[in-house]
């Protein structure tokens, strides 16, 4: 008993200040409030911490909100849980030669939130299903390069621009479709990412305005936003990025980067006329344009859009195979104008040298024996079916949501009712099996708290219905989760 009594002498003394209308949320106060106490010795190696329903009674807060800023803190290893026993303060490994590292580590935007969990319906990442991976075709063309003449000099270091037969393949393609203009030129990258990342080195200062669209995926706009530029978002609707809204940001700005064919998370698609209008007023403003087309080819209905590129050769395109093929070989290019490609090669050159050479050469094998365009044809016809659950399941379970339906893409974009907040409410989400990512991680400057994006092309049918039908059932007695609560953008890692 005296025990106890110990344990809740010491919880009294929890009182952080917490401010509902400060633009940190509530459950990051907490969690740092709470981090602060472990790094200065107030709460111990050891230390059990208050049940998340005991704390919240204390200070006044939803349980979720608690339950939020703990699992940020197991998270990025401050607690752990044990099971029944509850949270306890872990143990911390002494920090080489006694530095506070924390203090001399520059800050990074890509933090995790919250640790995965399995055996849940993971509607939280925008990759294809492994399902569907033709494992045989693959290891044919593995094979095939690996038995071929050529595997030494693979092996070997590569050009910076990359496996020039690959660059070639890719560029007659881009001609035959008239993607490529006259004096462009392609560089091949470690996956889209890295495109972003040398696009911007190549392009931006600190201090220089980008154009981006709000909700945005949060790898683009953290590569910009740790550049230092001075970023403003640009809202989308169905249709794309808002043109009038555009219109108004354009004078003085460096650049605008914007994905026309289902964009991450939306789903939306511009039709040819925005596209075309587009491409009037950043000409007019002199813009430099960045197309990223990586979901161009996953269009599961209606009617292709020619992509920007297509129409202006100034406009720089970023390319992946990541989409349609295999996320986990990193390979993406960049199309654009040749002095573009050669200050990027020169970072690329900096940043990692090259990209590998024998993952460039079976992508490349695989394509020339057309493995890969029957892999897409698969793809579009499962990708059909997935979206065909995911409305079925959406029109009968989640009614008060609002959403629109994708034409292609990986992504759906969904609008809880005004007073129910997805970060909070994601919490019992995932204690009920499913998961998802809330809007505020795609956030520039504007709050989304309630909505969500629900990635479903690596999910099975049965799994799509079954986790929107939980949802639904979370939402319908959503009346725990309302919340006022303001929540600022907290970057991911997808």
């Amino acid at each position: 008993m005296a025990g106890l009594a110990c344990y809740i002498w010491h919880w009294m003394a929890i009182r952080p200040h917490l401010d509902a209308t400060a633009e940190t949320p509530l459950y990051r106060q907490l969690r740092d409030y709470l981090q602060g106490l472990i790094e200065s010795g107030g709460l111990q190696a050891g230390e059990r911490l208050p049940p998340t329903r005991d704390l919240a009674g204390l200070l006044g807060l939803n349980r979720t909100t608690v339950s939020a800023a703990y699992d940020l803190l197991s998270a990025d290893g401050w607690i752990e849980a044990r099971g029944a026993r509850g949270s306890f303060v872990r143990e911390l490994a002494p920090a080489s030669g006694d530095r506070r590292w924390d203090s001399i580590l520059n800050p990074s935007f890509a933090r995790a939130s919250l640790p995965p969990v399995s055996g849940v319906i993971d509607f939280t990442t925008s990759r294809p299903s492994a399902a569907l991976f033709p494992i045989e075709e693959f290891r044919k063309s593995a094979a095939d390069v690996l038995a071929s003449d050529e595997i030494g000099r693979l092996l070997q270091l590569g050009s910076p621009r990359g496996y020039e037969p690959l660059r070639q393949y890719l560029l007659d393609q881009a001609r035959r479709d008239g993607t490529a203009h006259p004096g462009d030129d392609i560089l091949i990258t470690s996956g889209c990412q890295q495109a972003v990342d040398l696009l911007r080195r190549t392009l931006v200062r600190a201090g220089d305005r980008v154009l981006m669209e709000e909700p945005v995926y949060p790898g683009l706009r953290n590569s910009f936003r740790e550049a230092g530029a001075d970023i403003t978002g640009i809202p989308v609707s169905e249709d794309g990025i808002d043109l009038d809204r555009l219109g108004a940001q354009l004078s003085g700005a460096r650049l605008l980067i914007v994905t026309p064919s289902f964009q991450n998370p939306t789903g939306a698609a511009m039709p040819a006329s925005n596209r075309a209008e587009l491409l009037r007023r950043a000409a007019q403003s002199g813009v430099i344009v960045v197309e990223n087309d990586i979901y161009s080819s996953l269009r599961y209905s209606g009617t292709h859009q020619a992509p920007l590129k297509q129409a202006d050769g100034g406009v720089i395109q970023m390319g992946s195979f990541s989409k349609i093929a295999f996320p986990g070989i990193r390979v993406g290019w960049i199309l654009g104008p040749r002095p573009v490609i050669d200050r990027a090669a020169e970072f690329k050159q900096i940043t990692d040298l090259h990209t590998d050479q024998l993952s460039q050469a079976i992508l490349l094998h695989f394509a020339e024996r057309g493995m890969l365009e029957k892999h897409r044809e698969r793809v579009i016809l499962s990708g059909r079916e997935k979206l065909r659950a995911l409305e079925q399941a959406a029109r009968r379970h989640l009614a008060g949501c609002q959403w629109t339906l994708p034409a292609g893409g990986m992504n759906l974009w969904l609008e809880l009712p005004q007073n129910v907040d997805s970060s909070a409410l994601r919490v019992s989400a995932r204690e009920a099996g499913i998961d998802y990512l809330p809007g505020n991680y795609f956030s520039v400057t504007r709050p989304f708290h309630n909505a969500l994006r629900l990635s479903f092309i690596g999910l099975e049918p049965d799994q799509i219905r079954r986790g929107i039908e939980i949802l639904g059932q979370l939402v319908r007695n959503s009346g725990a989760w309302r919340s006022r609560e303001t929540y600022t953008p907290v970057p991911a890692l997808v």
